[in-house]
Order: C-alpha cells, then structure tokens, then sequence
C-alpha cells in the first residue's frame, strides 16, 4: 500500500479509501490509485485486513439434498454476487439433512472463519433441521416457498402456481390437472397448494395429483398413465423438465398441443423456448434469488438497519403450449 500511495502521489489513508470504496474521494484520486493498482499488480492482504475489520472477506455456503435446476441457480448467482463484491465462498454439500449433519456443517464453516452463512434449503427435512439451530455468525436461508423475511429470501411460488393454473381455467378449461414435484420438497408443496387455491377459488374439481421427480424421465412415465386414464384438457407442471416429459408422452399418443391439451410448466428453464411448442410457463429469476442471499446476510453483517427488498415475483410467460379449451367431440 505504501508503494501505490507513492506511485499515485498520495497518502496510504487515500489509498484505503479508494480500496474500500469510500464515496468521499474524488473521480481523480480514484483514478489514480487505481492506475497505480494496475500498474503494481497490488494484492491486499486478506489475513491483515481480516486483523482489522474483524471480516475475512469469506462466506459458507450449505447445499442440501440433489440440486436442480432452481438451487443450482442459486448458488451459482451466490458465487457471482460473493466474488463481484471481494468475498469467497465455501461450499458443504450434504446428502443427509438431520439436525446433527446440519449442526455439523454449520460448526465446519463457523471453524474456516466465515463472516456468515447462507443455507439453501429447498426440502422440508433441510429447513426442519435448521430451524432453532443457533449459529454464532450471521445466517440466511433460501427456502422455496417460505415468506420472504430478513432470514429467509425465497419467491412466492403459492402465487407462481396459482397464476399459471388461473391462466388454464382463463382459457376455458374446465379444471387443470397437476403434475407434481416428489414429496418432501418445499417447492413440491407451495406449487400444490397454489394449484388447489386457484381451482378452490373457481370452484373448479380438484382433481388427484400426479407425482413424479422432477426429471423429464419421470414426467413421461406419469403423463403416459394420466393422459390415457385422467384424459385432462389442461395440465400444470411443477417443473418445466417434467414438461418435456409429459410433451414426448402426448405426442406419442397422437394427443396434439395445445389443440388437444395445454400445458403451462414452471422455472422457464432456457430450453423451454426452444420446444415445440415453445413451453407456457411460470418465470423465476433464480439468479436473481443467490444475488439477494448474499446482499442480506452482508446487510446482516455490516448491521444495516434498512430492509432488504423482496425478491422478484415469479410471472407468466406465455408461450404456444396453452390455448383456450376446444369440448372433444
């Protein structure tokens, strides 16, 4: 730091500034420094730093249960937000969700010297095992479904299958038939109970559901029985791969969409645009979910007094797989 104070022409307390940000340095100053940064190739010293500010520029990060595609998401825009702001990351991923192996996990990263943790939890034995943990660092958990509170950041999926289903019954369908995520998992439920909601509402039959994996295999092996035996007019799916599954199904038993059935999925994978039909389906911005993990649990922290935003809402993207009903002849 004394070499790029002399190179830049100012002093080290300048230089500390400019690196931690501060908005009372000028545009030239800052320019400057930063030039002279580049010109040293200057590192911080992170154990130094971690002496004064009493923050290792560190967080931990615990995955829990198969990640698909909308955790997956999420800790990838964890690591993008943790490194666009100095921090790095460590990740513990754990088969088992009992309290012990959580408890564990929480300790390990506690033990590495992280400033706080981030917890995604997309499964109810996760969340369970979590709950009334105590942690000594700051500690915010991604939880599909949940209320979206200062420890908790997650999307309203209630909302998300309520919307997609009102889309289906919109279109004339006489009710809409569920294809659901695997027992067990929070999203699973929450896209349950906004399907049930949105038809109890439009005082609609409410059909059984139909379990699958989330995998596309699981969608056609169910969508082959529910199409032959329940003959729906409009299916919503918890996922969009199981979709697809259920998309290969019809086609293969000359049952054509949307004319014949309409199917409206959920997380708008990038794929989804390119079937055919391109895929009606519930948008999540899961990226947008692992930037404001980490924007809260800094906020929590720093010890900020102002409250975090609430994720983005989930909304529908219409695509070609649903249209208005057509009775069978």
């Amino acid at each position: 730091m004394i070499d790029v104070a002399r190179l830049a022409g100012v002093s080290q307390q300048t230089v500390s500034r400019v690196l931690n940000q501060n908005a009372f340095v000028s545009k030239e100053l800052q320019e400057r420094v930063e030039r002279a940064v580049r010109e040293l190739g200057y590192r911080r010293n992170n154990a130094a730093r971690a002496l004064v500010t009493r923050q290792t520029m560190h967080l931990g990060v615990v995955t829990a249960g198969p990640m698909q595609y909308g955790p997956a998401q999420a800790l990838f825009g964890i690591a993008e937000a943790a490194r666009e702001l100095g921090y790095a990351t460590s990740l513990v991923s754990l088969g088992d969700t009992d309290r012990d192996t959580m408890r564990q996990a929480l300790d390990h990263l506690v033990a590495d010297a992280v400033d706080g943790i981030i917890v995604l939890a997309p499964t109810v034995a996760a969340a369970v095992a979590v709950e009334g943990l105590a942690s000594s660092v700051p500690l915010v958990m991604f939880e599909p479904g949940a209320l979206d509170r200062p420890r908790t950041v997650a999307h309203d999926e209630v909302m998300g299958a309520q919307t997609a289903t009102h889309h289906l019954l919109e279109l004339g369908h006489p009710t809409v038939h569920h294809l659901a995520g695997p027992p067990g998992w929070l999203g699973s439920a929450a896209r349950i109970e906004g399907w049930r909601r949105a038809l109890t509402k439009a005082g609609c039959p409410i059909p059984e559901p139909r379990v699958g994996d989330w995998t596309s295999a699981s969608g056609y092996d169910v969508a082959l029985r529910m199409l032959q035996r329940d003959k729906p007019t409009a299916v919503f799916t918890a996922n969009d791969q199981m979709a697809i599954g259920l998309l290969k199904a019809a086609s293969e038993l000359g049952i054509r969409v949307p004319e014949d059935l309409s199917v409206v999925g959920f997380d708008d994978i990038p794929e989804a645009q390119f079937l055919k039909p391109g895929l009606t389906t519930m948008h999540l911005d899961f990226m947008e979910v692992g930037h404001r993990c980490v924007e809260r649990l800094l906020q929590d922290i720093r010890g900020s007094q102002t409250p975090p935003e609430p994720v983005v809402a989930p909304f529908l993207v219409p695509r070609a797989s649903a249209a208005p009903y057509r009775p069978r002849s």
